[in-house]
Order: structure tokens, then C-alpha cells, then sequence
């Protein structure tokens, strides 16, 4: 009944949102597209407040502004953008390391301090990610739309495929659900998105490669930031 639910739940977001966030991706001028995902990210740094344990809603709005502040400076000083990007995608490659090799999950009461700084760079790096992306060629669009439709169709395959052959556990401490095959399944997807988008981009057979290998990380950065959150619920005894 859970996994049914879940499936649900699935399917009712992605009807409600998809055609949202499809609009404003393509439709919405580049700095409204930054003022649109940026109000998706304050509301996931609400929620992230609560996860590190801060509990009062005068600081969880303080959070709130100090993630905003956080965007406002990415998006008025530009030079700084590579480099936070460049160091989002260290930092999860760093918790790929730690999760891997987690055996046990200790509760934690009061303040998380590690946890609420990490959040900054947690929800900072993609939308700075995903704001120069949509504005690094003419085809920015239809690239921010591809990368939204590459986590989306890996992380179904990620369920499906762990639904019907998932046997062996990715990481049972954190999270019992997902499986090694449904991993497999989702960088299957993912190796599939880079063959399209090398056929729709024609760059020949390095680019080709390299678009495999960018959908491959898009798909494990995914995973581990699914990881991470379920550390955090667990760390606070919320799932």
C-alpha cells in the first residue's frame, strides 16, 4: 500500500508541477526564470531549517533571508558563479565518500550547525547551476528542460526498476528502499538521455561521451542528494 501511495504521489506531482515549471522554463524571461526557481529554493530552505533543528519561526525566516541574501550576490557578481558550482558538485562528491561508508544513523537534538551551513551550499549551487545554464546558449531552455526530464525519468527508473528486480540494498541505514539495481536502472537511464541529447546536439563522438557522462553525474548527484536528505529526516527521527 506504501509503494502504491508513494507511486501516487508521484504521478499527482508531476501533473500538477510539470506544466508549471515546463512554462516558466521556457516561456519566462531569464531573470524571472532566476526570480521563479529562486522562490523554490527559499521554500526548500524553509523546510531545510526545520531538518537542521531550527525550530522557531523567527529563526527559520532568518534562514530564509540569509539564503536569499546568498542568491541575490551569486546572481549580481557572476564571476563568482563557476566557482560555486565548482564547489557544489565537490561537496557531493565528498558525500558520495561519507554515505558510502555510514553504518549507523545517531539522532540528533538541538541545533545541526554542519547541516544548516551545508544547506546554503546544498540549495545555492543548483539554482546558480541551473541559472547559468539557461542562459549559457540559445538552447538554454530546452537544456534546463532536458536536465529537469533526465532527474525526473532516472529517478522513476531508479523505482521501477528496484521495484521488479531490487534485491540488494544501496544504503539500508538510511534509506531500506532504495536497491543497487535501481541505481543501475536510473544510470541506464541516464546513458540513454546522453545518447539523445549527443544525436539532438550533433558533437560528434567525444561529445557524445562527455554528454553520457554528464547525464551519469547529473543522475549520482541525484541519488546522493536523496541520500542525504534521508540522513537528515533520520537524524531527526522523521522517517
Amino acid at each position: 500500500m506504501a509503494t502504491v501511495s508513494s507511486l501516487r504521489l508521484r504521478v499527482w506531482t508531476a501533473f500538477i508541477l510539470g506544466p508549471l515549471v515546463m512554462g516558466a522554463v521556457l516561456w519566462l524571461p531569464a531573470p524571472a526564470f532566476a526570480v521563479f526557481l529562486a522562490l523554490i529554493v527559499l521554500i526548500g530552505g524553509w523546510e531545510w531549517s526545520g531538518l537542521v533543528g531550527i525550530e522557531a519561526a523567527a529563526a527559520r525566516g532568518a534562514y530564509v533571508v540569509l539564503l536569499a541574501a546568498g542568491l541575490v550576490f551569486f546572481w549580481l557578481q557572476s564571476a563568482w558563479q563557476p566557482w560555486m558550482i565548482a564547489v557544489g558538485a565537490g561537496w557531493w562528491g565528498g558525500q558520495l565518500i561519507v554515505l558510502a561508508r555510514m553504518r549507523r544513523v545517531e539522532l540528533r537534538q538541538g541545533l545541526d550547525r554542519t547541516g544548516a551551513v551545508a544547506g546554503l551550499l546544498v540549495l545555492i549551487a543548483p539554482w546558480v547551476a541551473l541559472v547559468v545554464l539557461r542562459e549559457s546558449a540559445s538552447a538554454g531552455p530546452q537544456l534546463v528542460l532536458f536536465l529537469l526530464f533526465l532527474i525526473w525519468i532516472a529517478d522513476s527508473a531508479a523505482y521501477f526498476v528496484g521495484r521488479r528486480w531490487g534485491r540488494a540494498k544501496l544504503a539500508p541505514v538510511l534509506s531500506p528502499g532504495k536497491t543497487r539495481e535501481g541505481v543501475y536502472g536510473a544510470l541506464a537511464s541516464a546513458c540513454v538521455g546522453g545518447l539523445l541529447l549527443g544525436y539532438i546536439l550533433s558533437p560528434g563522438v567525444p561529445g557524445t561521451l562527455l554528454a553520457i557522462l554528464a547525464c551519469a553525474v547529473t543522475v549520482v548527484i541525484s541519488v546522493v542528494g536523496d541520500l542525504y536528505e534521508s540522513l537528515l529526516k533520520r537524524r531527526r527521527g522523521v522517517k
